[in-house]
């Protein structure tokens, strides 16, 4: 595929299924250049094979969630100010109506158990800040008074100045008179409604709240509390009930319990299940979570599924008793039901689970999945089987090549998994070695764009994951806590070894390597201590440690973790600390808005590489944060592909 070719990557979201099994509501999403935007809208489908029709035709409606007696679907969508608000439309199709009007935007919402209201987390500016003062510009605000260990975020900035608090709204009638924009009056203000309803405020104070869901009675609503800790990071979560009509708040799991909580969910007879970890004695060990589901019995959590089981990309789907989770093994997010004794049933295999949602009885599921062919596709899965019921991939069809599955044994005797995509012909062609972000993530078999574009280009693509990597385990994913750039860095080369050994059409004299994030900070490491490769490219890395504490939103405790606290032993996993040893012309990529790897680290490693003579380019992009290869301005991702093409025909040029 080229690289304007992203507008065929159509992804699907989330979907939302009727009670009854007998129709689906999903949303996608893909990148359009030409509006400089991803695009997307709300689909349904009646099961168990109806023909999918577009239910809205939103600019990017998102995030549907059916009543629960399946009349209405409720949605995020902008408003005129571009703030993300909750519409509810008919689920046969109409025109949405506007249900809240949150200053700062809806984070995201639930039906109560009647249909009878919305709760919801929006953002609440503080005064004086955020346009909340009609002519104050950003730059004229009062200073920003710090006093914990944290105070912005990746893909939001400023964070402290702004928490999501917990509302609560009447739904609107499906049914109901639509509100008109009064006339003017002389001497009167103009004052239009944009809803019916007046949303309830029911949380304050400085704490953010994640997450909303009804109690199974709806008298309270469950969410999550993050409070900005004053000396220390502490990542143990807490699950409080808010009850609706204001009274007081009640903790249903308290920081006690020592872990970190993801999603929750209220299972039909009122059990609270939710997805979590623990974070061990420090409060702050994250490496490596086998994230499981747990449930609250008698006010105590109870783990449910085993600790082999790695539930980190998942979410939750009660039917009766048992809940459906996504495991993450191999590059693969595998579906399977869960009963409250553990005992698991395989449900959906070998593709990559993003989303589901099953019938009240379990008899019908529907699954967004991802495969090597497309990025996005529905599925459903019934007592007839599995059948897929949307053909989104179709768009670049012909395009894409299958990457072929390959295991390499490590100089340690220890198994590799990756693939390798090659062109079509007998080559050979000159490799290039990608090294996913993380760590503790994975490459998985869906389609990858970045792979694509460059076999599209003429070359082969190595690339694996090495031990640090999610999907093989507890000690596979914990092995390089405080030692990166040891078996890391040994498995990705001899992959790339393996690789070039088992195919001839891969010339192994000619090699490349790039990857972002901790990619980057790997891809600085190999540069440092192997100089076999024409080029490189870092990409938004972390690259040095003893800066990144204090820039990072995550500085206060992914630095600690992953190389530890003593100089000597940070300085041992430094690219910063080795990069007098590069001598591989070096393309640093970076986005002016990255706050989880902040822009200096590129600068300053750009800046090293150019004072001692090393061939080096910085390319920095205005607007972005660190989800530009996935969510950034589809402008952006072409120019950034262009000049990854231009690049690599510059120093590793491709017939």
């Amino acid at each position: 595929m080229r690289p304007v070719d992203i507008e065929g990557l159509v992804t699907v979201g989330r979907p939302t299924i009727a009670a009854d099994g007998g129709f689906a509501v999903f949303a996608t999403s893909r990148p359009d250049v030409a509006a400089n935007r991803n695009v997307g809208q709300l689909w349904r489908v009646d099961l168990p094979g109806g023909a999918l029709r577009r239910l809205t035709r939103g600019v990017a409606d998102r995030a549907p969630q059916l009543s629960p007696d399946a009349r209405a679907v409720a949605f995020l969508r902008a408003d005129g100010a571009g703030t993300p608000q909750v519409f509810v439309i008919p689920a046969v199709g109409g025109e949405p109506q506007q249900a809240t009007d949150a200053r700062g935007g809806v984070t995201g919402f639930a039906w109560s158990p009647d249909g009878a209201q919305l709760a919801f987390t929006a953002r609440m500016p503080e005064e004086g800040r955020y346009g909340t003062v009609e002519g104050l510009e950003a730059t004229a605000e009062a200073p920003r008074r710090i006093t914990g260990v944290r105070w912005h975020a990746n893909g939001l900035g400023y964070a402290l100045d702004r928490p999501a608090h917990v509302f609560v709204v009447a739904a609107p009638a499906l049914d109901a008179e639509p509100l008109y924009t009064p006339a003017a009056r002389v001497g009167e203000p103009l004052t239009p409604r944009a809803v019916a309803a007046d949303a309830v405020q029911l949380t304050t104070g400085a704490a953010s709240h994640a997450g909303v869901v009804f109690t199974a009675d709806g008298t309270e609503i469950l969410t999550r509390p993050d409070e900005i800790e004053a000396d220390a990071r502490d990542l143990r979560s807490r699950i409080i009930a808010v009850p609706v009509d204001g009274g007081p708040v009640r903790e249903v799991l308290g920081a006690q319990a020592g872990l970190a909580v993801d999603e929750l969910i209220v299972t039909p007879d009122g059990t609270v299940a939710f997805l979590a970890d623990g974070v061990g004695e420090s409060r702050v060990d994250f490496v490596a979570p086998m994230v499981g589901l747990w449930l609250l019995e008698d006010g105590a959590p109870r783990r449910v599924t085993a600790d082999t089981l790695d539930l980190g990309e998942a979410h939750l789907t009660a039917v009766g008793d048992d809940v459906l989770v996504q495991v993450r093994t191999r590059g693969r997010n595998d579906l399977l039901r869960v009963a409250r004794d553990g005992t698991t049933q395989p449900v959906r295999t070998d593709v990559e689970v993003v989303g589901h949602a099953a019938s009240a009885d379990g008899a019908t599921i529907v699954a967004a999945v991802a495969t090597p062919e497309s990025l996005g596709e529905i599925e459903v899965i019934d007592a007839d089987g599995i059948r897929t019921l949307s053909d989104f991939g179709g768009a670049l069809a012909g395009r894409v090549v299958r990457p072929r599955e390959l295991e390499v044994t490590a100089r340690d005797g220890s198994p590799v998994h990756g693939w390798v995509a090659t062109p079509d012909g007998e080559g050979p062609f000159p490799v290039i070695l990608q090294i996913h972000g993380g760590p503790y993530a994975s490459y998985g078999i869906h389609l990858f764009d970045e792979t694509q574009v460059l076999v599209a280009a003429g070359y082969a693509v190595v690339y694996c994951n090495p031990r640090g990597s999610a999907g093989y385990g507890r000690e596979h994913g914990r092995s390089i806590r405080q030692q990166m750039g040891t078996v890391d860095f040994h498995d990705v080369i001899d992959f790339l070894d393996g690789a070039v050994a088992a195919d001839t059409r891969l010339d192994g004299d000619r090699v490349g390597v790039m990857g972002g994030s901790y990619g980057g900070y790997l891809t600085a490491w190999v540069i440092a201590h192997d100089h076999r490769f024409a080029g490189a490219i870092v990409e938004r890395g972390f690259l040095d440690p003893v800066s990144f504490q204090g820039t990072s939103d995550i500085g206060s405790f992914f630095g600690d973790e992953y190389v530890g606290i003593d100089p000597e032993q940070m300085a041992r996993q430094s690219p910063m600390a080795v990069v007098d040893r590069v001598t591989t012309p070096t393309l640093v990529l970076h986005s002016e808005l990255d706050f989880r790897c902040p822009l200096e680290q590129a600068t300053r490693y750009y800046a090293a590489l150019k004072r001692q003579g090393t061939p080096a380019e910085l390319l920095v992009f205005p607007g972005e944060d660190h989800e530009l290869t996935r969510s950034g301005q589809p402008r952006h991702r072409v120019e950034r592909f262009d000049a990854v093409l231009d690049w690599w025909q510059r120093h590793l040029p491709a017939s």
